[in-house]
C-alpha cells in the first residue's frame, strides 16, 4: 500500500515534486531490501569505527616514524653505558608504540559504549580538554616569562625554545593532568547535576557506580599515558632541562658536572669537570683530572687533560695534550722522592681500563632524572656496594610504577563528591575534592622524602598516597550509594 501511493503521488506530481519524490522514493526503496538492509548496517558501523580506524592509522604511523629513532637512541645508549640492563631499554620503543595507540584504545571504547556513556564521555573529555589547556597556558606562560632571557642568548633563539618545550611535554603532562582530571571531572558532574541530568539518569536505572565507570576509564587511559611517560621519557626530560638551558648560554649540552668517580681495583679517582650528553658520539669529557692512589691511600701520579674521549670500538681512553704528575720518583743520588712534571703533546692513550663513561657518570646521575630503565640498571649495578645510598633510587623505581595511578585515584576520588542530589549545589562536594586531593599531593611529596630517608620503607612510601586514596574512594561511594550526606559529615569533623 506503502508503495501504491508513492507511485500515485509520483506519476501525478508535477515535475519540480516528481524530482523531490524520486528522492524519497529510491532510498525507501534501496533500503527496504536485503542489500539496503546489510548496506545500512554497513554504513552505520563504518560512522561508528570511523574515529577508530583514523586515529589507528594515526598512531601506526607516528609509531613507525618514532619506533627507529628511538631504537637507535637505544643502541647508543647501551653503547656507552654496557652495563645497562638491556632489555629493560630495549622496551623503550615498544612502549612508545603504545602510547601512539592509545588514543585509538579510548576511541575503541568509546565506539563500544552506549549512547549516555558516551554523552558523558564527551562532556568529561571536553572539560578535561578546557581544564588542561588552562593550566598550561598559566604554566607556560609563567616559565617562558622566566626562560625567555636565557633563551634570547642563542643565536637560533626560537629553534631551541622549540626545543625545550618539546622535550617538556611529557613531564608537564605527568605533573598537570592530575590537576585537568580533578577540575574537569568537578566541572563536568557540577553542570550536569545543575541541570538535573545525573537525577534523569539514576531514574532511569543507572546506580551512581555505572555512572562513574565511563570516568573511572577514562582516569585508567590517563594513568596509563602516564605510566608510558614516566617509564623513561619525562624524568629524562627534568635533567636534560638544565642542558638545553646550558647550551643557549655555553653552546654545548651536559650530562652532569663535577663527577666525582674511584675505581675501587685500579685504585684511580676521577674528577670530571664537565661529562657531555653526547659522548656516545664522539663528544669529549672535559677538565678531567685522574689521581691513582697506592694501597696506603698516597698518591702515585696526577692526569689532567682538557679533554678525554672514549672510543667505543676499542675501549681505550684518549686524552688530548694532557699533562702528568709522577708523584712516586726518587732520585738515584739521594734516594729522596722528587715529584716530576711531564708535558705530553697530542694524544695518550690508554688501554684496557676498566673504566666506562657509565662507570663514570652513575655516582652524579639523580635518581630524579632516570626512569625505570635507567634506576633499574643503577640498582643492579650497585646491589653489592656498600658506600652507596640505594634508598633514594629504589623509593624512586617504585614511585616511577605509583604515581601514575593518581589521575585514576582522583577520578574515583572526587567523583562521588561531584554527584548532587539536593538543591544545595556542589560547591561543599567540589571545596571538600579540592582539599582532599591537595591533601593527597601534599602526603605524596612527604612520603617520598620519608622513604628516601630510610623512615619508611621505599614500597610504602611511593604507594602510600594511592592505597589512601583508594579508601577515601571507596568510603566515599559507599557513602554516595546508600544516600548518606558527605559534605556533612566532613563538616562535623573539621574543627572549625
Amino acid at each position: 500500500m506503502r508503495w501504491a501511493t508513492l507511485l500515485i503521488h509520483l506519476q501525478y506530481a508535477p515535475a519540480r515534486k516528481r524530482l523531490s519524490l524520486s528522492r524519497v522514493f529510491i532510498p525507501l526503496r534501496l533500503a527496504s531490501s536485503p542489500i539496503g538492509v546489510k548496506i545500512t548496517i554497513l554504513l552505520t558501523i563504518l560512522r561508528r569505527f570511523l574515529p577508530v580506524l583514523i586515529l589507528t592509522v594515526i598512531g601506526a604511523a607516528l609509531a613507525a616514524w618514532l619506533g627507529p629513532l628511538e631504537h637507535q637512541e637505544v643502541s647508543d645508549h647501551l653503547a656507552g653505558f654496557p652495563d645497562s640492563h638491556a632489555r629493560a631499554h630495549e622496551l623503550r620503543p615498544w612502549i612508545l608504540g603504545f602510547l601512539c595507540m592509545i588514543p585509538a584504545i579510548g576511541a575503541l571504547y568509546y565506539a563500544t559504549t552506549r549512547a549516555l556513556d558516551q554523552y558523558l564521555i564527551r562532556q568529561f573529555l571536553v572539560a578535561f580538554a578546557l581544564c588542561f589547556s588552562g593550566i598550561y597556558a598559566i604554566w607556560l606562560i609563567i616559565d617562558l616569562a622566566d626562560k625567555l632571557g636565557d633563551f634570547r642568548q642563542s643565536e637560533d633563539w626560537l629553534l631551541l625554545m622549540g626545543k625545550y618545550y618539546g622535550t617538556q611535554l611529557p613531564f608537564v603532562f605527568v605533573e598537570l593532568a592530575p590537576f585537568g582530571l580533578l577540575l574537569g571531572l568537578l566541572f563536568c558532574l557540577g553542570k550536569l547535576s545543575a541541570s538535573q541530568e545525573i537525577v534523569s539518569m539514576i531514574q532511569t536505572g543507572r546506580g551512581v557506580i555505572r555512572i562513574i565507570t565511563p570516568l573511572a576509564v577514562i582516569g585508567f587511559l590517563a594513568s596509563l599515558l602516564c605510566l608510558g611517560f614516566n617509564y623513561h621519557w619525562a624524568p629524562w626530560a627534568v635533567g636534560y632541562k638544565k642542558a638545553i638551558l646550558e647550551e643557549s648560554k655555553n653552546g654545548s649540552t651536559s650530562l652532569g658536572r663535577h663527577v666525582l668517580y674511584f675505581e675501587q681495583d685500579e685504585r684511580r679517582l676521577w674528577l670530571i669537570g664537565s661529562f657531555p650528553y653526547q659522548y656516545h658520539q664522539g663528544a669529549p669529557l672535559r677538565n678531567v683530572v685522574i689521581r691513582t692512589l697506592d694501597e696506603n691511600d698516597e698518591p702515585l701520579s696526577i692526569i689532567n687533560a682538557g679533554t678525554a674521549t672514549w672510543e667505543r670500538e676499542t675501549g681505550d681512553w684518549v686524552f688530548q695534550d694532557p699533562e702528568i704528575w709522577h708523584l712516586n720518583r726518587t732520585l738515584e743520588s739521594t734516594g729522596e722522592i722528587m715529584p716530576e712534571f711531564e708535558k705530553h703533546p697530542g694524544e695518550l692513550r690508554k688501554k684496557n681500563w676498566p673504566e666506562t663513561p657509565w662507570k663514570l657518570i652513575k655516582p652524579g646521575l639523580k635518581a630524579e632524572n632516570l626512569g625505570i630503565p635507567g634506576l633499574y640498571s643503577w640498582l643492579k649495578v650497585n646491589r653489592n656496594e656498600t658506600w652507596v645510598n640505594k634508598r633514594r633510587f629504589l623509593t624512586q623505581w617504585h614511585y616511577r610504577w605509583a604515581q601514575p595511578g593518581i589521575c585514576l585515584a582522583i577520578v574515583i576520588l572526587a567523583a562521588p563528591l561531584g554527584i548532587v542530589f539536593t538543591r544545595r549545589g556542589a560547591a561543599g562536594g567540589i571545596a571538600i575534592s579540592i582539599f582532599l586531593c591537595a591533601g593527597l599531593m601534599f602526603f605524596s611529596a612527604v612520603f617520598l622524602s620519608l622513604g628516601e630517608s630510610g623512615y619508611l620503607p621505599p614500597a610504602w612510601a611511593a604507594w602510600g598516597t594511592n592505597v589512601t586514596a583508594a579508601v577515601l574512594a571507596l568510603i566515599l561511594i559507599q557513602r554516595r550509594l546508600v544516600g548518606r550526606p558527605i559534605y556533612q559529615t566532613f563538616k562535623k569533623i573539621l574543627p572549625f
